[in-house]
């Protein structure tokens, strides 16, 4: 399939049009301020006329002690695509900084210019301005998020962004999070997130969705919901390393073990043992708890589609259980 018709596919997907808010981006990037002194931040996903990664990183430029704020997206030549203003040409900021003493980012510091092309991620020039940045930091579209990921992974970059928590279960995220080269973010899993959304979307999701479920007014205004959002990321951060409190030990009566791999079933994080020493399947909010000085990831049971890391659904008693994630103790490896 093109690039075109890939966009037009996410077009159409509404929640591709929803923008983080302010409070979120403050709450999550402030476990991770150590990590953006003296680099250069690219949003490659943001329209910067609306943008609150922008406006996060542009306000935070001197205390973060930024090099380059970097800003791009896919043109829209109408109101429900990715950007909320008509744009007959795609543009790119770019802010390097406070000039005139005030600490604050003022127009005429802020260089604004066209692209060539239409401001896809995946296009040649932002291809390159992709390589001249460190760290990536965005709300991709969700229907193209594989695609996105793959390609920080092959640019070897740090990045920070916004997903669905069922992107854990992607053929091409999971082995990521198990080699221990992606995990969340600070911020709870599976969160209850609000977006700002387009007006004309707005008034739709009045007509046709259910207040509290799809969308929220909050303060008069409309903001689009998603209970299952996530962030993802490889920058560390304190919470990834604080050990897990266990109080549970292993009874054989209390444990069953699956039909067709060799672990235990573990229906809630709280009730993981602390002495057992071979395989578990736990449910994926585990991946909140996740230390990886404390666990190993062994793999996951979680689709019909058995790969090198998928070992597909757990059964019981022939009965299909719910998706697992497989661990182990780390010193259970140490052992063997």
């Amino acid at each position: 399939m093109s690039q075109n018709r890939d966009l037009h596919a996410a077009k159409r997907n509404k929640k591709d049009e929803f923008y983080t808010q302010l409070t979120d981006i403050q709450s999550e990037l402030s476990h991770y301020t150590d990590h953006f002194r003296g680099r250069v931040v690219y949003c490659n996903c943001d329209d910067p006329r609306v943008s609150s990664f922008f406006k996060y990183f542009s306000l935070n430029f001197e205390f973060l002690g930024l090099k380059k704020l970097i800003t791009t997206c896919y043109k829209s030549q109408d109101r429900d695509g990715f950007s909320q203003h008509d744009s007959r040409r795609a543009i790119y900021l770019e802010y390097e900084g406070d000039k005139n003493g005030n600490r604050y980012p003022d127009p005429h510091e802020i260089a604004v210019k066209h692209l060539n092309g239409n401001g896809d991620f995946r296009s040649e020039e932002c291809i390159e301005m992709l390589k001249q940045s460190d760290i990536v930091c965005t709300n991709p579209p969700f229907s193209l998020f594989r695609e996105y990921v793959s390609q920080l992974m092959e640019h070897d970059k740090k990045f920070l962004i916004i997903g669905r928590t069922t992107a854990i279960d992607y053929k091409e995220m999971f082995p990521l999070i198990k080699d221990g080269l992606v995990w969340l973010g600070h911020g709870p899993g599976s969160r209850d997130m609000l977006f700002d959304v387009p007006d004309a979307y707005a008034r739709d999701m009045v007509k046709t969705k259910k207040e509290g479920s799809s969308y929220r007014l909050v303060g008069g205004v409309v903001k689009g919901r998603l209970g299952n959002a996530v962030w993802f990321t490889n920058l560390d951060h304190s919470k990834r390393h604080r050990p897990l409190i266990l109080d549970k030990t292993y009874r054989p009566d209390q444990y069953s073990k699956y039909d067709n791999y060799d672990a235990i079933n573990v229906d809630a994080v709280r009730d993981i043992p602390e002495d057992y020493r071979g395989v578990m399947g736990v449910p994926s909010s585990f991946l909140d708890k996740f230390c990886p000085e404390q666990f190993e990831i062994v793999g996951q049971m979680a689709t019909t589609r058995v790969t090198e890391s998928n070992f597909g659904y757990p059964y019981i008693n022939g009965k299909k259980k719910y998706a697992r994630i497989l661990i182990r103790h780390k010193e259970a490896t140490h052992e063997n």
